[in-house]
């Protein structure tokens, strides 16, 4: 089936609002100290590595960056779906007084964020968990909410929202697609 595109944001788009939400964490977070950005393979992992980026241009420091792949804590792990293992890495600190930044790219029914919840609390219970995403499209299913938000965009069940990144798809853009009628 054909399916149309409509780009909602540029590349120079994606790159302020990251800004934006690096100033947000930082700020709600009382500074760097005790942050972990912990970004959701595939494309939460350059969205928080960009943020620790910006982090770092203003803030003077690194912020430890991890990277959690959620296959196996799936809900629908058994529904037919292939499995595509990715490397999980965490640096060494001591979660009970860390803070949690889970970075992904689009938050939807919530499900994604719920798995990665549980991954993380294998590794630790962290001091505090929250919760950044480039796009909130609504339609959750679970009682779960965004920290930080680059931009809330509206959509519908049929539409799906394609995040595109440099470091994975060689451009940086996000766009609707929905299925061609007739």
């Amino acid at each position: 089936m054909a399916t149309a595109e409509r780009a909602i944001l540029s590349a120079d788009e994606i790159r302020r609002m990251l800004s934006r939400m690096a100033h947000e964490i930082v700020e709600h977070n009382g500074g760097t100290q005790e942050l972990l950005l912990v970004g959701i393979r595939t494309r939460g992992v350059p969205l928080a590595n960009r943020i620790q980026q910006a982090v770092s241009g203003f803030e003077n420091t690194a912020l430890p960056v991890g990277q959690l792949d959620i296959t196996l804590y799936r809900d629908d792990l058994f529904e037919g779906r292939s499995l595509e293992l990715q490397q999980t890495a965490f640096p060494v600190v001591d979660m009970a007084k860390t803070h949690v930044i889970l970075v992904d790219d689009v938050l939807f029914t919530g499900r994604t964020v719920r798995a990665a919840l549980n991954a993380v609390m294998d590794y630790g219970r962290p001091r505090s968990v929250g919760l950044a995403v480039l796009i909130d499209r609504g339609h959750r299913e679970l009682p779960i909410r965004p920290d930080y938000v680059g931009k809330n965009v509206p959509t519908s069940l049929d539409e799906e929202v394609v995040v595109r990144l440099s470091e994975i798809d060689g451009r940086d853009e996000v766009v609707i697609q929905r299925p061609r009628r007739g």
